[in-house]
């Protein structure tokens, strides 16, 4: 088959946490903002390589193996949640899917000593562009299992999307970045549930050059200057080249749907705005039920150096969404009472008074169902426990995370079809 739906940049197999110098503010934080080792330099055990399909073996480079972390350990999330995917299995999933898929491409690109998968699925070359980055932040593991599940679907291997992906893929294309922070996610999956930010300590949604300032630390520590991560220097370069129609960026912790702006407490983005709200409110009757608008004024305070933002602004992409997609049941309810309150106060109306989740009313909710995108400084979860964090962040059985992904892959047609549908109707105007 050759390599003509598989591009493999420098693959590196497995990767070790390399130890950190502590810098600025921060120190060695474990993803609670507790002192910890876990940026220590850890000891591998046996490399371990991904096998390519046997037709293609003689013509893939081959990877470039660094050490692995124990082999009990990077099982520790299997043997209590064995839904979820290891990061090396993402890869081999990703690597087997293009093989069988004739419209996907799939290509590693290193980030420091970090290789990072991108997708992008096709037919054609249809004028509307979708970029969705997942895995930001290390210990949402339900975002890149969310992106594999998507990208299964496009390729029409998910019962739940198989009928509706050609369809869609008649009029929009898709690039992805899976796991954005896969250095971190390996540690995450030896059991440290609450880790937030990458190897160097830093949280990648504050990394970016939109309203950056150097005021955060621990959990929200922005890095010694804008877009100093290989990160965030490899998703700038990246979305910059595929100069998306619409752009989403995909956490958990909370659930909520939001558009710029994220690091204004005030305002909503002017530029498309209505399309934009209007996107989001069909999408949240239908899947979320929870609050929905600009990610500042919703959850209450001000979030600089976002990736929303930036892609927004900078790109002058027309649409621009951030979606918290899971947080623990018993929160369902609150935040569905924030939606309803949005849509009997009507959307003009609601939008003229400064409530926010931070408004008394809501405050019990916001603490107990924090915004993992735009969280706090000062919002550390430090009273979790490990296995705490993990099911705030990731659904915990093996029927919720089966729901999450099919019902959030439903989610992301919608929305490249009502951007397609926008697009096409303003044409003319």
């Amino acid at each position: 088959m050759g390599l003509s739906k598989l591009l493999l940049v420098g693959y590196v197999a497995s990767s070790s946490m390399a130890a950190v110098v502590n810098r600025h503010k921060k120190g060695g934080l474990r993803g609670d903002g507790l002192l910890d080792s876990i940026f220590d330099e850890q000891h591998g055990g046996p490399t371990s390589q991904v096998s390519l399909p046997a037709e293609m073996q003689d013509t893939a480079p081959a990877a470039e193996a660094q050490p692995a972390l124990a082999a009990t350990e990077v099982c520790a999330v299997q043997k209590s949640y064995p839904y979820y995917h290891t990061t090396d299995q993402i890869h081999s999933e990703l690597v087997a899917l293009a093989s069988r898929c004739p419209l996907m491409k799939l290509e590693s690109h290193m980030a420091a000593d970090r290789s990072i998968d991108v997708v992008t699925i096709k037919q054609g070359d249809p004028a509307y562009k979708n970029f969705l980055l997942f895995g930001e932040h290390a210990r949402e593991l339900i975002s890149p299992e969310s992106g594999l599940h998507f990208a299964k679907t496009l390729c029409g291997e998910t019962e739940d999307g198989k009928a509706r992906a050609e369809s869609i893929l008649k009029d929009s294309q898709f690039q992805m970045v899976i796991n954005g922070n896969p250095g971190s996610r390996k540690h995450v999956e030896t059991g440290d549930y609450c880790l937030r930010v990458n190897p160097n300590g830093v949280d990648l949604n504050r990394n970016w050059d939109e309203e950056w300032n150097n005021e955060g630390f621990g959990d929200t520590y922005p890095g010694e200057a804008a877009f100093s991560e290989p990160e965030t220097k490899l998703f700038k370069e990246l979305v910059s080249k595929y100069d998306p129609t619409n752009f989403l960026t995909v956490h958990s912790g909370t659930k909520g749907m939001y558009m710029p702006w994220a690091y204004d407490m005030q305002h909503l983005a002017t530029r498309n705005q209505p399309a934009m709200l209007h996107i989001l409110r069909s999408l949240d009757k239908d899947y979320c039920q929870c609050p929905f608008g600009a990610a500042g004024k919703e959850v209450g305070y001000s979030c600089p150096g976002t990736c929303l933002d930036w892609v927004y602004d900078k790109l002058k992409t027309p649409y621009a969404f951030a979606f918290e997609i899971y947080t623990s049941p018993e929160m369902d309810g609150p935040l569905k009472e924030r939606f309803d309150e949005k849509i009997s106060n009507g959307m003009g109306a609601f939008y003229q008074v400064n409530t926010t989740l931070a408004h008394g009313h809501f405050k019990d909710v916001f603490a107990n169902a924090p915004s993992d995108f735009v969280q706090l400084k000062s919002q550390k979860h430090r009273s979790m426990t490990q296995f705490e964090c993990f099911s705030n962040f990731n659904p915990d059985t093996q029927d919720r995370f089966d729901t999450t992904v099919a019902k959030w892959s439903n989610a992301y047609m919608d929305m490249a079809e009502m951007v397609v549908q926008d697009m096409e109707k303003n044409k003319g105007q």
